[in-house]
């Protein structure tokens, strides 16, 4: 432990496993107390198995491993009465939020963007976009009254930096989260909170790992160059987006808002 985020509270959505549960793990390992919630069951239009209440467990014993403190619920990100019961009940256990983690999401291939049903849609974007606001809308007021500054990071993904075919409705959540924190790095400067968004290409978690992933993939072999990043590696570990939030969320990102940070093995620039 280096202690980077000694003495901070560090929210993070989506905790039960994959890129939550290791944002969880890294912020502990910097010294922050966690709050983290999950849904911690699959959605109705999710082709894959989601987090469970076990893996939040997990999450929970390597948070606990480092001596930090952490603060679990089931909590569905869409809730927002959930969410500010969380959050309000955080601010009296730890006394301050400091960093939030919007990391919460659900992907899923269809066949075009005209095939997507009212369905798929409305869960995408309800956990992708509204999810992030939710979270921020509930963080934000306690950040500000703890009068501490601090960091909110949203991750978006590649697909929010162009179009993805396939992914219509995933790639158009991606993209609006950016709007989302352009504004907010705005709203929030005055009072030392900044907001960035990060922009990974594959990470190896669940999310892609999974066989609706695969299958699709394996159907439509273009997609494996669509896939491609410029670097020769397959694709990031979570760690590697984690330390991302790290450097955001100490002194050393102290004066970086308002930015798209890509951890994406240059997918971009192909």
């Amino acid at each position: 432990m280096t202690g980077r985020l000694e003495g901070k509270v560090a929210l993070v959505s989506g905790a039960a496993r994959g890129q939550g549960r290791s944002h969880a793990v890294r912020l502990a390992e910097e010294g922050a107390d966690i709050v983290a919630f999950d849904v911690c069951r699959t959605l109705d239009t999710v082709e894959y198995p989601m987090g469970t209440p076990e893996e939040l467990k997990e999450t929970v014993r390597r948070v606990e491993q480092l001596d930090r403190r952490i603060l679990v619920r089931e909590a569905d990100v869409r809730d927002g009465a959930a969410l500010g019961e969380l959050v309000a009940e955080a601010v009296a256990e730890f006394g301050r939020l400091d960093v939030v983690c919007a990391n919460a999401a659900i992907t899923g291939f269809v066949e075009n963007t005209w095939s997507i049903t009212d369905a798929q849609w409305a869960e995408m974007i309800g956990v992708n976009l509204t999810g992030v606001f939710t979270t921020v809308r509930a963080a934000a007021p306690a950040m500000i009254a703890a009068g501490n500054g601090g960091s909110i990071v949203i991750t978006s993904s590649s697909a929010g930096t162009k179009g993805m075919v396939n992914l219509g409705h995933y790639s158009a959540a991606k993209h609006a989260v950016v709007g989302l924190m352009r504004t907010l790095a705005n709203e929030l400067a005055p009072h030392m909170i900044r907001v960035n968004t990060l922009h990974p290409t594959g990470v190896n978690t669940p999310f892609i790992n999974n066989d609706h992933i695969r299958g699709f993939i394996e159907a439509n072999p273009s997609w494996a160059a669509n896939m491609a990043n410029a670097l020769p590696i397959e694709h990031v570990e979570p760690v590697d987006i984690s330390n991302a939030i790290i450097w955001l969320s100490s002194d050393e990102g102290r004066y970086v808002t308002g930015v798209c940070l890509p951890i994406d093995a240059g997918f971009a620039q192909r």
